[in-house]
């Protein structure tokens, strides 16, 4: 049922227009809900861009960039998560961080001609600032898909002006800091964790 996943069109043959299969995207090993207005088109027996097209430009954006670690659903799940509370308190990243909103599009899964920035913002001073998040380690490969995205913004909505990046994970490795060494005043580094209480009510 994921759209862009080309063994689809190879190993089930039903899955067609209109079957009621083309219900997920898959990103980073994980997956979320096709949004059709957004994401490319799905994937059908008998594609000929499958692997040049929907594939690459989709469901290896971030496949790569990192080594696979196992989360399943609750990986997925503490993404969005993780993504929804930024969203709301962009501030704790940087005083005056704001979601970029134009158009009544939004700067949440903003589009980069075909591969997805997970929350776009802009600065105090109106500059655009990318962040990528990681729920797990934030390997040094992840600053080339970083700095993609932050030349695309430069190009095509900044004008060529500043673009900055800022990168959230649990754990930031000793080789996301060396990668990032010589560009510390356009990439910064965020480490997060969470807590959770359990208390039994008192009757």
């Amino acid at each position: 049922m994921s759209v862009n996943v080309p063994n689809r069109s190879l190993n089930y043959r039903n899955v067609k227009p209109g079957s009621g299969h083309d219900l997920f995207f898959k990103v980073d090993n994980k997956f979320r809900l096709w949004d059709p207005a957004t994401d490319p088109a799905p994937v059908y027996v008998g594609d000929s861009q499958v692997s040049a097209e929907t594939y690459d430009l989709a469901a290896d954006d971030h496949a790569q960039d990192e080594p696979n670690e196992s989360g399943g659903g609750d990986t997925f799940a503490l993404e969005k998560d993780l993504q929804n509370y930024l969203v709301k308190n962009l501030s704790k990243l940087e005083g005056g961080l704001k979601l970029y909103v134009s158009d009544g599009v939004s700067g949440i899964e903003y589009n980069a001609g075909g591969r997805f920035i997970d929350i776009l913002a802009v600065d105090a001073e109106g500059r655009f600032v990318v962040i990528e998040l990681k729920v797990s380690r934030g390997y040094d490969r992840v600053i080339g898909q970083l700095q993609r995205y932050m030349a695309w913004v430069a190009t095509h909505l900044a004008d060529g002006g500043q673009v900055r990046g800022m990168i959230v994970a649990s754990e930031i490795t000793e080789d996301l800091v060396l990668a990032t060494s010589l560009i510390s005043d356009r990439v910064k580094l965020f480490e997060y964790s969470l807590s959770f209480r359990i208390a039994q009510k008192e009757r």
